[in-house]
């Protein structure tokens, strides 16, 4: 390697005393050997990144020299430098990397220079910067493309990023056409880019099928890193079609994928992914434990994707258990106009969860700027669960008269798409309003549903909200209290139990759908029965009396 770097020096004599000439044939000869060897060492490096061996691509390129090659020498590793941070480092930063390498294989190599600028739309992508995503696709058209699909992918992908969404889910279902079907001869960088299309387009079958395919091609033929990519797209997709157990056991897989090939960042997406889960299931331990990884790699590496996700776990994890004002903050600042807004591709997705955690806050200006948004984004066919879900948000937002109806549409809507937990919480809705209007018989009707969807969907959490609605109705079908615990009534226990978890009297009465007056009137009820004169009084004989319970 010296000597790239001694070129047009004067060579001394074997003793060390002369200054004769360099013969120049075989200097030409020596710099055209540096000259390729950098080459193959460039590579090499590509091909331990796209094996999984990040640390070994480092080493290459460190041994390759690069910095003084070129243009195309140069662009070549630098596409290669930007593709490794974009697999563990900041996204900005590879961003910057990949558009440098861009701008050096532009006049010399047009496929290198193609894949530079769409990853570094990717790494755009996932700091959540549209402008830049744009501006990305916007020069990487300066490539003739004769792939016409490539071609649909970009414009579409440009008509997203300038808000056209209606032209641009045209023009990305015609990329994904035919992607992911049996005997195509795609590899599976074009079915990835196909799925990722779908899941823009709101075609979650199509994603599905497309990065299902890509997993397996992936798996067959390689490159080892597409593995875990194409789990993280398939665990999103079935994640977004309400398919829970089918999007952890991808997320699981793909996680450990991740870390084995050296991809912290998608690793971090996988976490998120798994905390959203974790969210539906109801283990606030496993919440915790995946939001807490994906953000202390999001945060630093400035993954604003994975971080929006993690915040929307973590919020639906409070939802899940009545904690509707923490809910309420954490999604504030992620789906209103403001500089924290959060992820351009997740923002909408989080909105009916902000609307029921803020309406039910008495938030409600908050929420219909929220839903007014919602509705634009809806109307372009972005989800196929917008219907449902923005007809159920009205529904918290307007008197008795309108509610009923508006319930009534979000059902008829969650008819024609899969989903269960969605149309659970639909239904959970419904029938605690009905049973604030007391009409505990018709209540009881909707809260079974309810709980036979969340069943169905293994959302457990939101099955025990659901139980406990269903004892406030009076349910002789619910399990009483027994033990020490039969001393008060169904509601009376869980309004004991919130206030034993610190819970003012107002915050109990938000999480139960009830009036402050009734939670004050039962907690006097309860001090009486039990003799107990506070409330650290009564977390201590709660405590003691469901441990009791449990190990009789």
């Amino acid at each position: 390697m010296t000597a790239v770097y001694g070129l047009g020096r004067r060579a001394r004599s074997p003793q060390g005393t002369g200054t004769e000439p360099v013969d120049a044939p075989r200097a030409a000869r020596t710099a055209a050997d540096a000259g390729a060897l950098t080459v193959r060492l460039i590579d090499a490096a590509d091909r331990a990144r796209l094996a999984g061996l990040p640390d070994r691509a480092r080493e290459l390129l460190a041994r390759a020299g690069h910095e003084t090659a070129a243009d195309a020498v140069r662009g070549a590793a630098q596409l290669v430098i930007g593709q490794l941070a974009l697999q563990d480092g900041p996204a900005a930063d590879a961003r910057e990397v990949l558009l440098l390498a861009a701008e050096l294989l532009g006049a010399v190599d047009g496929r290198r220079a193609l894949a530079a600028r769409l990853a570094a739309m990717e790494a755009a992508w996932a700091t959540g910067d549209a402008a830049a995503c744009r501006e990305a696709l916007d020069h990487a058209r300066e490539q003739p493309e004769p792939d016409q699909r490539l071609a649909a992918f970009r414009a579409g992908m440009s008509s997203v990023m300038d808000g056209r969404l209606d032209r641009g889910r045209h023009q990305l279902r015609e990329a994904a056409t035919a992607a992911g079907a049996a005997g195509t001869p795609d590899g599976p960088e074009a079915l990835l880019r196909a799925g990722g299309a779908a899941l823009v387009a709101g075609d979650l079958v199509a994603a599905c099928r497309a990065n299902s395919r890509a997993l397996a091609v992936a798996r067959a033929r390689g490159p080892r890193i597409l593995v875990a990519q194409a789990l993280e797209r398939l665990a999103y997709g079935e994640l977004r079609a309400g398919r829970h157990a089918r999007a952890r056991a991808h997320a699981e897989d793909g996680l450990r994928t991740a870390l084995g090939t050296g991809q912290r960042n998608l690793a971090a997406h996988h976490h998120a992914i798994l905390a959203l889960v974790a969210s539906v299931e109801g283990s606030r331990a496993a919440v915790a434990e995946h939001a807490s990884a994906a953000e202390s790699v999001a945060a630093p590496h400035g993954l604003a994707q994975a971080a929006t996700l993690s915040q929307w776990a973590r919020a639906r994890a409070d939802l899940a258990h009545g904690r509707l004002p923490e809910a309420a903050a954490r999604l504030g600042p992620l789906v209103c106009a403001g500089p924290r807004r959060g992820h351009f591709a997740v923002r909408m997705l989080a909105v009916p969860c902000f609307v029921e955690a803020a309406a039910r806050t008495g938030q409600e200006d908050a929420a219909r700027a929220a839903v007014a948004e919602f509705a634009r984004w809806a109307a372009q066919g972005a989800d196929p669960q917008a219907p449902a879900q923005l007809a159920r948000c009205r529904a918290l937002l307007t008197g008795p008269e309108a509610c009923e109806p508006l319930f009534t549409t979000a059902l008829a809507h969650h008819d024609q798409h899969t989903g269960d937990f969605e149309r659970g919480r639909t239904q959970l809705l419904y029938g605690t309003w009905l049973r604030r209007q007391r009409r505990p018989g018709e209540a009881r009707g909707r809260l079974r549903d309810a709980l036979v969807s969340f069943e169905r969907g293994g959302a457990h959490g939101w099955a025990a909200q659901t139980r406990a609605e269903l004892r406030a109705t009076g349910d002789a079908g619910q399990d009483r209290p027994h033990g020490e615990l039969a001393l008060l009534t169904p509601q009376q226990l869980r309004i004991a139990r919130c206030v034993a978890e610190g819970a003012t009297n107002r915050e109990v009465a938000l999480r139960l759908s009830v009036s402050p007056r009734t939670v004050d009137h039962h907690l006097r009820n309860v001090f009486a029965a039990l003799g107990v004169r506070s409330r650290v009084e009564l977390s201590r004989w709660l405590d003691r009396a469901e441990k009791t319970t449990a190990h009789p």
